[in-house]
């Protein structure tokens, strides 16, 4: 893969073909998820973007810009939501307090790209997100060393981002 190419290959034979290619980021790809009825794909990467295809035609739907590397992102399995989690380099972590790293999850709605919360509490960038199937709870693994499970307040499910 070169770098910032998004690379899908579906085979039409046992040669492997490539079918087609997405240059949609500039820096390295740090994760690639898809959604869970296999629609949309979400990849995450080092130019502080997070990017949503259309997982049949590679057609590139939205794009999530924070100011930090986004290392993974998750799209929700029951709402127009997405997660990201990043931050600054580790190698540059020590020199910076963790207020000033944003080692923040952030949500983001998928169809306004709009971002409409953060949850703190690594100490460190996050390196994986993930939804939990029903959609209730998302997981954060961080350079920290912890895991952290996080379930969602009855709110998050009646809110509606005002357009």
């Amino acid at each position: 893969n070169r770098e910032g190419d998004l690379l899908f290959s579906v085979a039409k034979d046992p040669s492997g073909e490539i079918l087609k290619v997405a240059k949609e980021h500039t820096k390295q790809i740090n994760d690639i998820q898809s959604s869970v009825d296999l629609t949309m794909v979400i990849s995450a990467s080092k130019d502080c973007t997070a990017k949503l295809f259309d997982s049949t035609n590679l057609e590139h739907i939205k794009t999530f810009k924070t100011e930090r590397p986004v290392n993974s992102a998750a799209i929700s399995p029951i709402m127009d939501h997405v997660v990201m989690g990043g931050g600054q380099e580790a190698m540059e972590v020590t020199t910076t307090s963790t207020r000033i790293g944003k080692f923040e999850a952030r949500f983001f709605h998928a169809a306004y790209e709009e971002e409409f919360g953060r949850v703190k509490g690594h100490f460190g960038p996050i390196n994986c997100v993930a939804f939990h199937p029903d959609g209730k709870s998302y997981s954060s693994g961080g350079e920290d060393g912890y895991v952290r499970i996080h379930y969602f307040d009855p709110q998050y499910f009646d809110f509606e981002l005002e357009a």
